[in-house]
C-alpha cells in the first residue's frame, strides 16, 4: 500500500496514525518537536499525549515537510485549527502531483469564520488536490488508541474521495460511515465544542443532570439553527456528527473542552484554564467565531452567546446561566420544525 501522511501528532493524529497502520499502510506522521519525533521513531510512544499506548512499527516520525509529503497520495490533516494555514503554506511547494486531503480538525477560524475544508482549497490549488474530505464523528483518541467500538462519518462532496476515505479507515473496531454533507459535518463537530465547554461548566457549578440535558438538547438546536442557515441539512446533527459527538463531548472526562469548561465553572478565569489544561482547546476560538457568525447571519444563539461573554467579558459562570434561565418565553420546536419541512419541501421529500 501507498503511504499516508498525517500531519499533527497530538492525540487525534496519532490515534488516526494508528487505525491507518493497523489496516497495513505505512504512516508518516509529522510534527514540529524533533524530541516528539525522535520518541515516535526510538521508543514507538507519544507519552505526553497518549500515555501507556505503544505505536505500530509502520508509523515512522518526521519534522521535515518535505519529507513527510514526498511520495504520497492522501495526507491526513489533525492539526488545530489555528495552525493549518500556516502548515498547508509550507506543505504546498512540496507537492507535486493532486493528493487526496481527509481532515479530522473540529474548528471553525475566528477571523474569517471558515471551515476547515474552505481554508484547505484556499490555500492548496485546485491543480494539486484530488478533493477534501472531512472526518468527525462520537471519537475519542483514548479509546481509538485501545481498539475499542468507535463509529464516525467521513463526508466530501467528491463521492468516491469519500469511499476512498471510507476504505482506508474502517475496520472491525473502527466503523466509518460516508455522507455528502461537509457543511453538516463540519459545523456539527466544531461546535459541539461550544456546548462542551457549557456541560463543563454546568458540572463545574455542580447544577447536575437535569441542567445538563438541558444543555445539550438546546445546544444542539442551535447548532442545527446555525448549520441549516448555513446550508447544511438538518438531519445531520440527528447523526454522528451531530448529536452522537455532542454526547460523547459533553459526558466524558476525555473530553479537553468539557475539562476546561470544569476548570471555568469552578472560577478559574481562562487563562489559568488554559493553562493548566496544556493542551489546545478548540471550543475557546470557535466560540468566538461561532458567536460572530451567528451575528452576521442573524441566527439566534443564546448558549453559545453566554459561553461567549464567560469567556472573553468576564461574565460570571452562575450569572451567565441565570439569565439563560430567565430569558423569554418560547416554544421548544418552532423554527427547527419550519426548518425541517421546508428542505424536505426542497428535496421532495416523500417524509
Amino acid at each position: 500500500m501507498n503511504d499516508i501522511t498525517v500531519l499533527g501528532a497530538g492525540s487525534w493524529g496519532t490515534a488516526l496514525a494508528i487505525v491507518l497502520a493497523d489496516n497495513g499502510y505505512n504512516v508518516k506522521i509529522w510534527a514540529r518537536r524533533h524530541d516528539q519525533i525522535d520518541e515516535i521513531n526510538q521508543h514507538h510512544t507519544n507519552a505526553r499525549y497518549l500515555p501507556d499506548i505503544s505505536l505500530p512499527k509502520n508509523i515512522k516520525g518526521t519534522s521535515s515537510i518535505e519529507e513527510a509529503v514526498q511520495d504520497v497520495d492522501t495526507i491526513v490533516v489533525v492539526t488545530p485549527t489555528k495552525a493549518i494555514r500556516d502548515v498547508l503554506k509550507q506543505v504546498k511547494p512540496f507537492l507535486k502531483k493532486p493528493v487526496l486531503f481527509i481532515h479530522g480538525t473540529k474548528g471553525i477560524e475566528p477571523r474569517t469564520s471558515k471551515r476547515v475544508s474552505e481554508m484547505i482549497e484556499e490555500e492548496i490549488p485546485e491543480n494539486l488536490r484530488e478533493a477534501v474530505a472531512v472526518l468527525s464523528g462520537p471519537s475519542h483518541a483514548e479509546e481509538v488508541c485501545h481498539r475499542q467500538p468507535t463509529t464516525v462519518t467521513v463526508a466530501s462532496y467528491n463521492k468516491e474521495a469519500a469511499r476512498k476515505a471510507q476504505d482506508m479507515f474502517i475496520n472491525q473496531n473502527f466503523r466509518v460511515y460516508t455522507n455528502h454533507d461537509v457543511i453538516g459535518v463540519e459545523i456539527g463537530g466544531a461546535l459541539k465544542n461550544i456546548i462542551a465547554l457549557g456541560a463543563g461548566i454546568s458540572d463545574g457549578l455542580n447544577y447536575g443532570d437535569n441542567a445538563k440535558a438541558a444543555l445539550i438538547t438546546r445546544g444542539l438546536a442551535e447548532i442545527t439553527r446555525l448549520g441549516t442557515k448555513m446550508g447544511a441539512h438538518p438531519l445531520t446533527f440527528t447523526g454522528l456528527a451531530g448529536m452522537g459527538d455532542l454526547i460523547v463531548t459533553c459526558t466524558s472526562v476525555h473530553s479537553r473542552n468539557w475539562r476546561a469548561g470544569n476548570l471555568l465553572g469552578k472560577g478559574h478565569d481562562l487563562k489559568q484554564t488554559l493553562d493548566q489544561m496544556g493542551m489546545v482547546v478548540e471550543g475557546v476560538r470557535t466560540t468566538e467565531a461561532a458567536y460572530y457568525l451567528s451575528e452576521s447571519q442573524d441566527v439566534e444563539m443564546p448558549i453559545t452567546k453566554a459561553i461567549y461573554e464567560l469567556l472573553f467579558n468576564d461574565k460570571p459562570a452562575k450569572k451567565a446561566v441565570d439569565e439563560l434561565m430567565g430569558r423569554g418565553k418560547t416554544n421548544e420546536i418552532g423554527d427547527l420544525s419550519d426548518i425541517l419541512i421546508q428542505r424536505m419541501e426542497e428535496e421532495d421529500s416523500p417524509f
